[in-house]
């Protein structure tokens, strides 16, 4: 009787909660999708929010539309812009810290703020002049082991030739000369290799993210690269609609669609 009761409490803080958080609608010219933003980023949502209540992203244009990939839209650089130009710029002006959290990731449905390339942003931040929304597609769990070791391997690599390197002709040496020295010596290198990969920014899908992106799908490919900061709750329909848009070269849609964003 008492787990019973702890566990409807429970159930009752979470619906309550869930409840709480704050969703916003975007309209569009093919219908409307009800997004959730979660509380735990609360940089991304508290300045989402903030921009679609002043008018930042009504107007402006799902840009970005790649079929199993995502729809990206509110760059102002898009409202009315002429057929065939190239836009989705974003502002330099309103970037905030990504905020990474291991239980959101790139499932169907997730809305994600886009960055500027690792290379002149080596912290990930965000650009929340803009947004993107997964549509995705289902992983077998053979494919995501791939995806794990295209991101792992190279991490791997780097650290062998870091720590391997500069001690090669002594390793060479030992191991001619002195097997103990020189076991010792390996021990040593590959506990540093050890401790150096378990803090690295490896890519390890958990049991959960396994689930959904073979069942519902996703995008995996980009967890722990943008930051994920709130989830579709009805429209996804539409979603499909306007990821099944003739786009141009630069995957724009050749039929604008426009979007406003209400807070509620």
């Amino acid at each position: 009787m008492r787990s019973s009761l702890i566990l409807f409490v429970l159930l009752l803080f979470f619906v309550k909660s869930e409840s709480q958080s704050k969703k916003v609608i975007i309209s569009t010219n093919l219908g409307d999708i009800k997004i959730m933003l979660y509380d735990d980023t609360p940089k991304h949502r508290d300045s989402f929010i903030k921009l679609a209540n002043e008018g930042h992203y009504d107007g402006t244009l799902f840009y970005r539309v790649i079929k199993n990939f995502v729809i990206q839209g509110g760059s102002s650089d898009s409202r009315n812009a002429a057929p065939g130009r190239l836009i989705g710029y974003g502002s330099s002006k309103l970037v905030i810290d990504s905020e990474f959290r291991e239980n959101r990731f790139h499932k169907k449905g997730a809305i994600c703020a886009p960055r500027q390339p690792e290379d002149i942003n080596h912290f990930k931040m965000s650009d929340i002049s803009q947004f993107y929304i997964v549509q995705g597609k289902k992983y077998t769990n053979e494919e995501l082991d791939l995806i794990e070791k295209s991101v792992n391997n190279p991490i791997k690599i780097k650290l062998k030739k870091k720590y391997y390197l500069p001690f090669k002709e002594e390793l060479q040496k030992l191991k001619e000369e002195d097997p103990k020295a020189f076991n010792n010596k390996l021990r040593s290198i590959k506990e540093k290799i050890a401790f150096e990969y378990a803090l690295s920014n490896k890519l390890e899908f958990n049991e959960k993210q396994r689930e959904v992106y073979t069942t519902v799908g996703g995008l995996p490919e980009l967890d722990d690269d943008y930051t994920v900061f709130g989830e579709v709750i009805s429209g996804f329909d539409v979603i499909s609609k306007i990821a099944s848009l003739q786009t141009d070269k630069n995957n724009r849609p050749l039929t604008d669609v426009n979007l406003v964003v209400r807070v509620l």
